[in-house]
C-alpha cells in the first residue's frame, strides 16, 4: 500500500541527525502493515461443570458467529493471552474459564469480559486438562504463554489429543513441528500471527525466490523498536532481513539498530506515548551504490488488537479443517491466509 509519510517534530529530526546515519521520517502509528517508496530520507482435582454452575458462558454476543466453539487460552495473565480472551468473547466464542500460568493471582482467578478464569499452576495441566476437553468435545486450545514452555505444552496437547494454536515464540521449533506430526494432531503453529505482517513476509519471500539478486551492491539500514522488556532481535526482522540477503543485499544482524529506549522510541522513531509498553515498528531503507535511488519498507504496530485477530482467525481455520476431516494436520498463518475467508 501506498502511504503519505509525515515528518517528524523539529527537535526530534534534530535529535535523529544526531544519533547517525539513519534517516527516518515516520507515518503516523496504524494498525496495518505499509510499504512505503519515496525519496530518501497460565488444589484439588477442578470440576469444570461445578465452577461454572454459577456462570453463563454463552451469555451471548450480538452476534455470534457462523462456528462457535470452545476457546481455552493459555495463558490470561499475560497480556496476549488476555487480549486474545477478549477478542475470543467479542467474535461470539466460548471461553472455557480456566487458564493455565505460573502467576499468582488474587482470589486464583481474573476477570476477562465480565467473565471469571480460573488460573491453574501448570504443573496440575495433565491432571485437569483430560477433564476440561471431556466438558468441551470440541475445544481448540490457544497458547501464549513463554518460550521455555513451549515444547513441553505442545507435548501435553498431542499427548490428550487437543488441536491447538502456538503463538508462543521460541523454544525448539523443529522438535515442535515433529511432537505434532507424530502425534497426528491438528496445529496452527506461526511465530508471527498479525495477517497482515504474514502476508507482507510472504510478498518479501516471493520476491526473493523469483528475481534472486535484484537488490546487488545495495545498502541496507534497519531498524526496529519494541517494548523494553523484548531483549532479541524480532523474529520478523530476521524474516525479511534473510529475502533482502536473497535479494543480494549484504547485511549482518549485528548491524540492526535496536531501540528500545522509551524516550528515543518517543522522539526518533515516532512511536505514541501509550504505545510504548506494546508496539512493533520496522524500518528497513535501501539505497543503491551510487546514493541516486532509495526504497523504504516499513510496517508499524501499535497494541496487539492485530494478533489477537490473526490468532482468531487461525482457530477458526483450525476448527473448519477439523469438522471437514481435513487429511493435512499441521498449518501455518500462510495456510489460513490462502484460505481467503478471514474475519
Amino acid at each position: 500500500m501506498l502511504a503519505s509519510t509525515f515528518a517528524t517534530h523539529p527537535a526530534a529530526a534534530a535529535a535523529a541527525r544526531r544519533r547517525g546515519p539513519i534517516r527516518w521520517r515516520l507515518p503516523f502509528c496504524s494498525q496495518i502493515v505499509t510499504v512505503t517508496l519515496r525519496r530518501r530520507f497460565p488444589m484439588a482435582r477442578l470440576s469444570i461443570t461445578n465452577a461454572l454452575a454459577s456462570q453463563s458462558l454463552e451469555s451471548a454476543p450480538a452476534a455470534p458467529p457462523k462456528h462457535s466453539f470452545p476457546i481455552l487460552v493459555n495463558s490470561c495473565t499475560g497480556k496476549m493471552g488476555k487480549a486474545v480472551a477478549e477478542a475470543a468473547v467479542s467474535a461470539g466464542l466460548q471461553l472455557v474459564p480456566v487458564s493455565f500460568s505460573a502467576i499468582e493471582v488474587p482470589d486464583g482467578k481474573v476477570e476477562i469480559c465480565d467473565r471469571e478464569i480460573y488460573i491453574r499452576d501448570p504443573s496440575e495441566g495433565e491432571s485437569i486438562l483430560p477433564s476440561i476437553a471431556k466438558d468441551y468435545p470440541d475445544m481448540i486450545v490457544v497458547d501464549y504463554t513463554v518460550p521455555d514452555a513451549v515444547n513441553a505444552n505442545a507435548e501435553l496437547y498431542c499427548k490428550l489429543g487437543l488441536p491447538f494454536v502456538m503463538g508462543t515464540t521460541g523454544g525448539n521449533r523443529q522438535l515442535l513441528h515433529k511432537t505434532v506430526e507424530d502425534a497426528n494432531v491438528y496445529a496452527v503453529i506461526s511465530p508471527q500471527m498479525g495477517k497482515q505482517v504474514v502476508a507482507f513476509l510472504a510478498a518479501m519471500e516471493i520476491m526473493a525466490e523469483q528475481f534472486p539478486g535484484a537488490f546487488s551492491g545495495y545498502k541496507l539500514e534497519v531498524m526496529e523498536s519494541h517494548q523494553a522488556t523484548k531483549l532479541d532481535i524480532s523474529g520478523t526482522a530476521k524474516a525479511v532481513i534473510s529475502c533482502f540477503q536473497k535479494l543480494g543485499v549484504s547485511f549482518n544482524l549485528n548491524e540492526v539498530k535496536q531501540v528500545r529506549d522509551p524516550q528515543e522510541q518517543l522522539t526518533l522513531v515516532g512511536v505514541p506515548e501509550e504505545h510504548l509498553s506494546g508496539h512493533a515498528f520496522h524500518m528497513y531503507h535501501l539505497t543503491s551504490p551510487d546514493e541516486t535511488v532509495s526504497f523504504e519498507f516499513q510496517h508499524n504496530v501499535c497494541g496487539r488488537s492485530i494478533y489477537a485477530e490473526g490468532t482468531l482467525d487461525a482457530a477458526l481455520f483450525l476448527h473448519k479443517k477439523i469438522q471437514s476431516g481435513a487429511n493435512k494436520k499441521l498449518y501455518d498463518m500462510i495456510d489460513v491466509l490462502r484460505e481467503g475467508n478471514m474475519r
